[in-house]
């Protein structure tokens, strides 16, 4: 019996990269044998979180892109940064200048943005510019307590036609520029992933996440008390395996053979 596999009541599912390859005309390509394990999961009783950092469209377009590519979710099931953003913004009377992708704009709609008093950074992909990187520098700068809000950290993600810097990257240049500690919002947070635990009324000593990403994925759930897999699809990289301080309790090749080994034990 694999030791991880033991007592899960949940699953925490990253998204790209683990049930699909972002991009392309389509707007990405399942792989292979994840339509079916997440369909799998679902018959099988066990609770379910789909827990992604996509920030380039809204939640509701996000899942009717999934639904396209024949996946079994729904808007309720996904935990993503920008409605938790949102939520920290109204709870602490925060007015953001957005530095985010023109298809998220829409998750901020009932949020004041007038004269900004903080940044809001989240995948932006071409609306990362120099002008519009450094008007959110101006911003800050301006600021005499800086507030910078990053919808998650990551370094790079794949899409079907390569790996693509994240927010991660951009996010530690406003951070250098304006000597500023960003808050993240999204993995690899250790309220992000309680904030989904919660949502799957599921303890993280009998929940298991399984994603692409050794740091945000894998060490931000085991920071958690979670058990954590790495697939060896999306953005994994050989180099993964020998990370200095983050150690998955397994590597899978797919989410399909994950799925196959945890309900052998159930």
């Amino acid at each position: 019996m694999a030791a991880w596999a033991r007592a899960v009541r949940g699953l925490l599912l990253d998204v790209s990269g683990v049930l699909y390859d972002s991009g392309g005309a389509d707007g990405g390509v399942p792989i292979p044998g994840s339509v079916e394990a997440v369909r799998r999961i679902k018959a099988s009783g066990l609770k379910l979180r789909f827990c992604t950092n996509e920030t380039q469209a809204t939640r509701e377009k996000f899942v009717r892109k999934l639904q396209g590519l024949g996946f079994d979710i729904s808007v309720s099931e996904v935990t993503a940064p920008a409605p938790a953003a949102c939520r920290i913004l109204k709870e602490r009377g925060l007015r953001p200048h957005l530095l985010v992708h023109d298809d998220l704009v829409p998750e901020f709609a009932e949020i004041d943005k007038t004269n900004p008093n903080c940044v809001v950074i989240g995948d932006a992909a071409e609306n990362f510019t120099y002008a519009n990187l450094n008007e959110a520098f101006r911003v800050l700068i301006g600021m005499e307590k800086p507030v910078l809000i990053s919808l998650g950290k990551g370094r790079y993600y794949k899409e079907t036609d390569g790996l693509k810097l994240d927010v991660g990257a951009y996010m530690k240049a406003l951070e250098y520029a304006c000597d500023v500690q960003a808050e993240v919002v999204g993995k690899p947070a250790k309220t992000f992933f309680e904030s989904a635990l919660a949502e799957m009324g599921v303890p993280a000593e009998q929940a298991l996440m399984i994603g692409d990403d050794i740091v945000s994925d894998v060490g931000g759930a085991q920071q958690c008390g979670m058990r954590a897999l790495q697939v060896r699809t999306g953005k994994y990289r050989p180099c993964d395996e020998n990370h200095p301080q983050v150690k998955p309790d397994a590597y899978v090749a797919n989410l399909a053979e994950a799925v196959d080994l945890l309900l052998q034990q159930l």
